[in-house]
């Protein structure tokens, strides 16, 4: 997606100062540039009930990476917000879903061939919740740019 087609999704954001404004500065050396949308703040909240933000990473101009805050509610485990979560979606149920290491009640993860998806539960009433959607292409091209850059950088030792 395009910014513009996500400030589609909220109407009168397009004229929100503060989104411009980030919006008008030029993306990074490697083509990454971002802004935050607060769903509440726009006639198209009610499609957003319990989103605090949403933040759009953009590589070359596009949606690369999404993460989505949200004000709670307090889940004992994260199989319950990952359970929520996939309702209504095609995505695959709970028992699909890697726990992430080290904080297992809190972090699950989906892999998938073109894109990654993590859910986190945490945080008092649970205002630390989040997911993060990824698209594996677009950080596979980020991080090759990122290493061609360093290699740039580092005169090679003979």
């Amino acid at each position: 997606m395009t910014p513009e087609q996500v400030l589609a999704l909220f109407p009168g954001s397009n004229e929100d100062a503060e989104i411009r404004s980030r919006l008008s500065q030029p993306p990074s050396q490697f083509g990454v540039s971002s802004f935050l949308v607060r769903p509440d703040k726009y006639a198209s909240k009610d499609k957003f009930a319990g989103i605090s933000q949403i933040t759009f990473t953009l590589l070359d101009g596009r949606v690369s990476t999404f993460s989505i805050g949200y004000n709670g509610p307090e889940y004992s485990h994260v199989d319950k917000f990952v359970t929520k979560f996939v309702e209504g979606t095609n995505l695959p149920a709970v028992d699909q879903w890697e726990a992430y290491v080290g904080m297992d009640n809190q972090l699950k993860i989906l892999k998938c061939s073109e894109i990654e998806i993590r859910v986190f539960a945490g945080g008092p009433s649970g205002n630390l919740n989040y997911v993060l959607m990824k698209d594996l292409e677009a950080e596979k091209k980020l991080k090759d740019r990122r290493a061609k850059a360093r290699e740039k950088a580092t005169p090679e030792t003979q």
